[in-house]
């Protein structure tokens, strides 16, 4: 693998959901990152400015990659604007550049993110007035450099973020439904269902294409990022643009267009499966993938072995709780009649409508979807019952 150029290496965090902490370390490994520890929604690591490119293009469930430069005790407002102001802010920005906060604060004297974040951008703006006579602007929505800062017990960690908008954000998505299920939780969902990108998936619920797109880059090894134009490291000052273009040809070349798989989508509402398809095909996907207009009760395996992967409404917009478990119990009738031998993985925020399913999951897996708890259910589909199978197990 190419080396970065007289880059040596320093610390990163990656940041991530709630539950996608272990496979987020995974992913970093497998890009050869070093000293990877997981934490809480985050996953700390170590590699060069190579990496650091490599990461946002690559990881697909990363939603930050950030740089920290300074670590230090701030036991009240005085002491954390004194210890902000005493950074060398010239080595980030300039008074022409725009720059936003973006602050996090637990279990400290200070309960209040947003005073925090206004306080850091005080000693900024300070800095840079008293040693110019002008100071920098602040932009909260698209600025030129983007600094987190992280507070627990008092301790701040101040870091450059690398990536800038999200990196769920891949570039792909023209056409949304109300509610698109976030592309590095559709991705994660994926990598721990266990599927081997070599069985034929199917998502029957398939809105406006996330599973779909995210599947079929998996599969094909196409970096989640190669639609992105835009990345934060590109406005510091040490942005190294032949690097990252070699990164981004180096992943180019891992990818394997003529892997064979078949990738299946369907939907009951005609506009989801036009978006679905329009999303496949702005973001090149689309020879990988089969959609149609169907609805699920209707629908049968479409090969003798697979992994079904769905996420069926939580009933907020539904409305009425019979008309949602009724949904849940269908499924759960569809799976059993017209999917055996298959894998099924069915992500919900209603696990009281999730009972409906009436089938026993192998696998049960917390997650959230915003500030929804929910699960990622796991069923092995047998021909035959469960307790069939798993006698003729104990025989043997």
């Amino acid at each position: 693998m190419a080396k970065a150029k007289a880059s040596g290496n320093f610390n990163m965090t990656a940041t991530t959901l709630a539950g996608l902490e272990e496979v987020l370390a995974q992913e970093l490994r497998d890009l050869g990152a070093q000293y990877v520890k997981v934490g809480v929604r985050a996953v700390t690591f170590s590699g060069n400015q190579y990496l650091l490119y490599q990461a946002n293009l690559c990881c697909r469930t990363a939603i930050r990659i950030l740089k920290p430069f300074a670590q230090f005790k701030a036991r009240d407002e005085k002491e954390l604007y004194l210890k902000v102001r005493e950074q060398d802010w010239s080595r980030f920005l300039d008074v022409n550049h725009t720059f936003a906060i973006n602050a996090v604060v637990a279990r400290s004297t200070f309960e209040h993110s947003l005073f925090v974040a206004q306080l850091t951008k005080d000693a900024i703006v300070d800095q840079f007035r008293d040693a110019t006579g002008q100071r920098p602007s602040v932009d909260v929505t698209t600025p030129d450099v983007r600094i987190n800062l992280h507070m627990h017990e008092n301790i701040v960690t101040l870091a450059l973020d690398a990536s800038g908008d999200s990196l769920h954000r891949r570039g792909y998505r023209q056409q949304t439904n109300v509610a698109p299920l976030n592309e590095v939780l559709a991705a994660g969902i994926l990598m721990l269902s266990g599927w081997d990108k070599n069985t034929p998936l199917y998502d029957p619920m398939c809105g406006s294409g996330t599973f779909l797109a995210e599947a079929a880059m998996l599969a094909h090894n196409i970096a989640p990022g190669k639609f992105r134009k835009d990345y934060g490291f590109m406005r510091w000052p040490d942005y190294d643009a032949a690097l990252h273009q070699r990164v981004i040809q180096d992943e180019a070349a891992k990818e394997e267009p003529d892997h064979e798989l078949e990738i299946y989508g369907s939907d009951i509402d005609p506009d989801f499966v036009e978006a679905a398809f329009q999303n496949l095909e702005y973001a090149e996907l689309e020879q990988y993938v089969r959609i149609k207009e169907l609805d699920f009760k209707d629908a049968v395996k479409p090969q003798e072995q697979g992994l079904l992967v769905m996420n069926p409404p939580y009933g907020e917009r539904i409305g009425e709780e019979s008309e949602i478990n009724g949904l849940y119990k269908m499924i759960g009738d569809t799976l059993k009649s017209n999917f055996q031998d298959w894998d099924a993985c069915l992500f919900t925020g209603n696990l009281e409508a999730a009972k409906h399913i009436g089938l026993k999951p192998s696998r049960r897996i917390p997650l959230y979807n915003g500030p929804i708890e929910c699960r990622l259910f796991k069923y092995e589909l047998y021909r035959g019952s469960r307790r069939e199978k798993e006698t003729s197990e104990e025989a043997e």
